[in-house]
């Protein structure tokens, strides 16, 4: 694999069109939340770079970009805006309601109707748009993953918000399969983002029925998040393929599913352009299971 390449070469792993809708996007985009300072709070030590991120993610063709205007608190967004408004023809901003940033910096719940709508407020404000492409209601659910429990009030009210005009779409984040069938049954939802990655697959199942759907799965923490992913078989197709591990990962997860849209996000122009380029990686049938033992070990660990 050649790691010279210029990036108008690059292809961002295909098209995906969310449904019902004529939002088309790559499947390679960019996730906003490390353009904010540390522990996505304050601005950033170099607010140039971050604006240059953004602008080198746009001229390499993403048009997905994720968000929220909690991070920071609203210091992503007006990066955003700095950075890319007037918007180009065709960049779907999504974001995404359900936290709010108190002075200690914590990350509490915010799913009142004055919240959901104070946000999709703060949203349309900092970013500068009449109308949001795309709001997902992010539950927030137990320390490490969604947690039971009805978001119907939730849903209600971004359904009521995109009668006002005031968004577009509607997703979910941080949900069971059961709460993405609760939703259904009082809206459309175009997209689901969850915890999702080579070793954490819990939600292979809502993934395959997502896609029968046509409605698209974006894994939160393709990499691992806080605890990047380490196995010893990633490093080794890694070398094989003369990638580096992180864009086998992202790779993976473009092989995984076409319903699957993918948000890295990175501060660094040069670690964006290395996630650009990881979907140019082709994985074979037997990489590919190779790949998928990582997650059995993984769970094997874990007892």
């Amino acid at each position: 694999m050649k790691t010279n390449i210029t990036l108008n070469e690059v292809s961002l792993g295909g098209q995906f069109t969310f449904p019902d809708t004529s939002l088309t996007v790559q499947r390679m985009g960019y996730g906003a939340m490390q353009l904010a300072g540390p522990g996505v709070w304050g601005p950033p030590k170099d607010p140039e770079s971050a604006v240059a991120v953004l602008r080198e993610a746009v001229a390499a063709g993403v048009n997905h970009i994720d968000t929220a205007d909690f991070y920071g608190p609203h210091i992503t967004n007006q990066i955003i805006r700095q950075a890319l408004h007037p918007y180009p023809a065709g960049l779907v901003i999504v974001t995404k309601l359900g936290a709010i940033r108190p002075p200690d910096g914590s990350w509490q719940p915010a799913g009142s109707s004055k919240d959901l709508t104070a946000g999709v407020q703060d949203n349309r404000r900092n970013l500068g748009l009449d109308v949001l492409d795309i709001v997902n209601y992010r539950a927030m659910g137990a320390i490490h993953g969604p947690a039971e429990g009805s978001i119907a009030e939730q849903v209600k009210v971004l359904a009521d918000l995109k009668r006002q005009g005031l968004i577009r779409h509607i997703g979910l984040s941080n949900v069971t399969a059961a709460q993405v069938a609760e939703a259904q049954a009082i809206t459309d939802i175009v997209c689901v983002q969850n915890n999702y990655n080579l070793a954490n697959r819990s939600d292979d199942a809502l993934i395959d029925h997502l896609a029968q759907q046509g409605i698209a799965y974006v894994p939160f923490f393709p990499l691992g998040g806080f605890t990047p992913l380490q196995s010893s078989t990633l490093s080794a197709v890694a070398e094989r393929l003369g990638a580096r591990p992180m864009q086998v990962a992202l790779a993976w997860l473009l092989h995984r599913s076409p319903n699957i849209l993918l948000i890295p996000g990175t501060s660094s122009v040069v670690h964006l352009r290395e996630n650009l380029v990881a979907a140019q990686l082709t994985l074979s049938p037997e990489t590919l299971a190779e790949l998928d033992r990582i997650a059995a070990a993984s769970e094997a660990a874990k007892h």
